[in-house]
């Protein structure tokens, strides 16, 4: 199952229809239906065999995961690939300041690349009263996932989650005391931090019974969600610095600027048997100065002890949720 985000997850599907159309099943998750439409329409056009069917979700409600998982159950029998894909970056704020300040330091191509110390965002609140980009990009997921556990986990095989993480992910945006981000200014980086550590917390827990967890990085690629960084920018002005991207990938090859480039990572890992891979690694999507695409696993800043802290902490929050909503259906009328 897959989430097309942005082009991510398109090219991700485009790629893997690429190699077999026959086989895989692919059912693509998303909250707008008009672009889940769109895109399975393009997939067909370039693969009119492909199996490729909808599903209405959107991560940052209960009520709609705990539904789409339903309906997953209702369709299949299994799941091989469930790709955690979708997220958010809500009212980014530039810091102009620290930006230039930022291009005459020595850190300036990991400014560019992470977007580290440049990138604030105000985050809002979901109708269930969480803080909406933790439980967009974050629990969410982990609901999704606990939701279809009995499909992910079954004898004499082995199934594989695949976290869409980034550079942006610091240890120093993440606090185990808030890890709704309610009181910071980066949702966005404390979420894919915590995604790191949950990533490694899955293994722990759920490899014995055949799921893995891996964690991976797209690079700096320029899709809606990069253009929102700048919302009054028009679009086309990010066009004209594609040549100075290029240019900077030269120094750096994490600026894959492409979709297909992007989703290097993410169809590199579905090749893999995931007993090998590396529970402490993200994997990154990376384009040399020449254009060639490859992946490359990369420590993340991450230890077993906080995780485990984590994954308690959701699980924790898991069962307030479900009593909630136990305590609602109860008082709502037959």
């Amino acid at each position: 199952m897959y989430y097309p985000k942005d082009g991510i997850g398109l090219a991700l599907c485009e790629r893997l229809l690429s190699v077999d159309t026959e086989g895989l099943q692919l059912c693509l998750a998303c909250r707008n239906m008009r672009r889940a439409e769109a895109a399975r329409s393009a997939l067909l056009t370039s693969h009119p065999k492909a199996q490729v069917a909808l599903l209405q979700m959107d991560t940052s409600s209960i009520s709609s995961v705990i539904s789409a998982a339903q309906e997953v159950k209702k369709r299949y029998n299994r799941l091989d690939y469930l790709y955690l894909n979708a997220g958010i970056m809500p009212n980014p704020q530039f810091d102009v300041n620290a930006f230039f300040k930022g291009l005459f330091s020595r850190n300036v191509i990991t400014m560019f690349a992470t977007g580290e110390g440049i990138l604030t965002q105000q985050d809002g609140v979901t109708p269930d009263g969480h803080q909406e980009v933790f439980m967009t990009n974050l629990f969410g997921h982990f609901l999704l996932l606990r939701e279809l556990e009995s499909m992910l986990c079954r004898a004499g095989r082995t199934s594989q989650l695949v976290w869409t993480s980034s550079s942006n992910a610091h240890r120093s945006a993440f606090s185990l005391e808030d890890i709704q981000h309610k009181k910071g200014t980066q949702p966005y980086s404390s979420s894919k931090y915590a995604s790191d550590l949950l990533s490694l917390a899955l293994n722990t827990h759920y490899n014995k019974q055949g799921l893995y967890s891996s964690v991976i990085c797209p690079g700096f690629v320029m899709t809606n969600l990069t253009y929102n960084i700048l919302p009054s920018f028009p679009a086309f002005l990010w066009t004209l610095f594609t040549p100075i991207f290029w240019l900077i990938r030269m120094f750096t090859n994490t600026f894959t600027l492409t979709p297909y480039n992007g989703a290097e990572a993410l169809f590199w890992l579905f090749k893999q048997k995931p007993e090998s891979l590396d529970p402490y690694a993200k994997y990154h999507s990376l384009t040399s100065g020449l254009g060639n695409n490859y992946t490359q696993p990369r420590k993340m800043d991450i230890d077993l002890e906080t995780s485990e802290s984590l994954y308690e902490k959701l699980l924790q929050l898991e069962r307030e949720v479900r009593k909630k909503l136990k305590d609602e259906q109860k008082e709502s009328p037959p």
